[in-house]
């Protein structure tokens, strides 16, 4: 798999079959590398990629990420090879260990330990014997790392990560931890606004629901961001930071500054002024490569 360096990231759960192939399609025209979707409470995610796959070309359809708490290594593992197969070799499997009450409140499955955990699916994935005939490549794997020991092994067991709702900070400290040659697939929320009250406003509610998880709070702690800046929604510097907002050239230098940091491939995720969840179109058009 030849991963280009721009990608889009986009909730699915709220598309209806026709109004998810038009936007797959237009990312796909506009030269994007990759289309990249969560797995949370709505679709399930080797669905969705069957489908995105079956209605584009050229694109590559990565989880992002697909839960392990969802399905067994051998699913997995199978799941992967098969959509793999039937694309071209176009289907990027990224895994992740997701949120303790997505896992035991939604799932009613134990959260063990992330890093012990995810070796043992990976391990167990490795055992797992794929289709027959075997492919003659086997399909690329990320994990969903935003802490040194999971970026380690993501780089050591698996293509690269997938790190999501950092800074570009963030970014040269995983690259220092990955190596040269793994990949290091960054999202990047981004909002067409010069209104600074505006801005904030809407990246506020953009991050609202993973400020109340211990994973995301606990790496923007060890980025330098104090408590207080993590309380009542947020403050102006962290917002700013996880939230690239401006003029088309403010949030294309940050891009680009993820790659001066060692990002192989930035996965834009668009934040609308008006607070709709809908992909902004026009700006996905003027970032296009």
């Amino acid at each position: 798999m030849e991963l280009g360096k721009l990608g889009v990231w986009c909730s699915t759960d709220a598309f209806n079959a026709k109004d998810l192939a038009e936007l797959a399609q237009r990312i796909e025209g506009l030269g994007y590398a990759a289309l990249w979707y969560p797995e949370a409470r709505g679709h399930e995610s080797f669905a969705t990629g069957s489908f995105l796959l079956s209605q584009t070309s050229s694109l590559i359809v990565a989880t992002g990420i697909a839960n392990i708490y969802a399905r067994d290594a051998t699913t997995a593992k199978l799941g992967q090879q098969t959509l793999a197969k039937l694309s071209g070799g176009r289907f990027l499997l990224g895994l992740g260990v997701s949120h303790i009450p997505m896992v035991e409140g939604l799932r009613g499955h134990s959260y063990g330990k992330p890093v012990a955990t995810m070796r043992a699916y990976l391990e167990a994935m490795e055992n797992t014997p794929g289709l027959n005939p075997p492919l003659e490549q086997a399909p690329p794997t990320v994990l969903a790392a935003l802490g040194p020991k999971m970026t380690e092994l993501g780089a050591t067991r698996t293509a690269g990560v997938h790190p999501y709702l950092v800074t570009p900070e963030h970014t040269a400290r995983t690259r220092k931890i990955a190596g040269p040659e793994a990949w290091v697939c960054v999202e990047q929320k981004v909002l067409l606004s010069e209104d600074a009250a505006q801005a904030r406003q809407a990246a506020r509610q953009a991050v609202s629901f993973y400020m109340t998880l211990p994973n995301y709070r606990n790496n923007w702690l060890s980025l330098g961001f104090g408590e207080e800046e993590l309380a009542e929604g947020g403050s102006e510097r962290f917002l700013d930071a996880m939230v690239a907002w401006g003029n088309l050239d403010a949030i294309k230098e940050r891009i680009q500054q993820h790659f001066d940091a060692g990002a192989s491939h930035v996965c834009i995720q668009t934040v609308r002024a008006d607070g709709q969840r809908l992909p902004d179109m026009e700006l996905l058009e003027a970032l296009a490569p």
